[in-house]
């Protein structure tokens, strides 16, 4: 079992799979011992690319992986993606009045320095601004991520959660190519398919990273009623040897936009399952039995 690698840029390359460390501080287990295996468990699959964010764990995560990474050779055989732009009344930013996007310079330098402490690295492999900001002066965004590049910080900078007009208005500022866009594709959300997200990505040679690629779960529980998805998913895992998790990733693997799914479990039985997703072949047909179903009825 090998998971593939992509390039992010041309000299940049990550994990066609992706490890999603939003819940790392949600374990009752936050040593460095426990995260390090983790880690491990991802490496033997080949998947080197962790996937962090400032806000995580009520911006606790930075904090919990560095420890992990503190004393060990594992930030030389893995690359760290961060986010920096949302401001929550949490942790540092206790004192906020209110939840709110910063997206200024001063926010994006300050939180690049803040992250690159915590996590005890030098340089960042991939930089996104977490979420459109509505107060965006894109000209002083811009400027701020190509100077974050230049000054050997961070390797590459891209965006999450962006609709293609928010990304097309930051790029027209930004000389350094924003280089991926981190948004929600799954089963459970399939609007990328249809809404201009991936076209967009596809024309511009965009990386897509899909979040929640198995729904938060609710594909595996069945919480949103997808009767016959999940029997779907089911049959066709029983008949590859896998589980449903496995097939909902191959299927987002399958398109052709490349899709990069982060998988997020702090299970280790689970992440060492991960992979499994290559195993699971995905012709057209299957893939549309499946996008039907999740569709709800048949395409037109």
């Amino acid at each position: 079992m090998t998971i593939d690698r992509v390039k992010i840029t041309e000299e940049l390359e990550f994990s066609r799979i992706v490890y999603g460390m939003w819940r790392l501080g949600d374990d009752s287990d936050t040593a460095p011992q426990a995260v390090r295996r983790k880690v491990e468990a991802c490496l033997e699959q080949g998947i080197t690319t962790m996937d962090q964010a400032d806000i995580y764990g009520g911006y606790e995560a930075e904090e919990i992986f560095g420890k992990a990474l503190a004393g060990s050779d594992l930030r030389d055989r893995i690359e760290i993606v961060t986010k920096c732009g949302i401001v929550a009344p949490a942790g540092r930013y206790a004192d906020a009045k209110v939840k709110h996007y910063d997206t200024s310079r001063a926010h994006i330098e300050q939180s690049i320095d803040t992250s690159l402490r915590l996590m005890g690295i030098e340089r960042i492999d991939l930089l996104l601004i977490h979420r459109p900001d509505p107060f965006m002066d894109h000209v002083e965004t811009g400027a701020a991520l190509d100077d974050a590049v230049a000054s050997g910080k961070v390797r590459a900078v891209g965006v999450s959660n962006f609709r293609p007009h928010d990304l097309t208005q930051l790029q027209s500022a930004t000389r350094q190519p924003l280089a991926v866009n981190q948004i929600e594709i799954s089963l459970n959300e399939i609007s990328a398919f249809t809404n201009g997200d991936l076209a967009f990505a596809q024309q511009y040679g965009i990386r897509t990273m899909a979040w929640s690629p198995l729904g938060g779960g609710t594909l595996m529980t069945g919480k949103e009623g997808h009767g016959p998805l999940r029997s779907a998913l089911a049959r066709i895992a029983r008949e590859n040897g896998t589980d449903m998790a496995a097939v909902a990733v191959a299927w987002l693997l399958a398109h052709p936009a490349g899709i990069m799914p982060v998988m997020g479990t702090n299970n280790v039985s689970r992440i060492e399952a991960i992979g499994d997703a290559v195993k699971v072949p995905m012709d057209r047909q299957t893939w549309f039995e499946l996008y039907s179903l999740a569709l709800g009825k048949e395409v037109p």
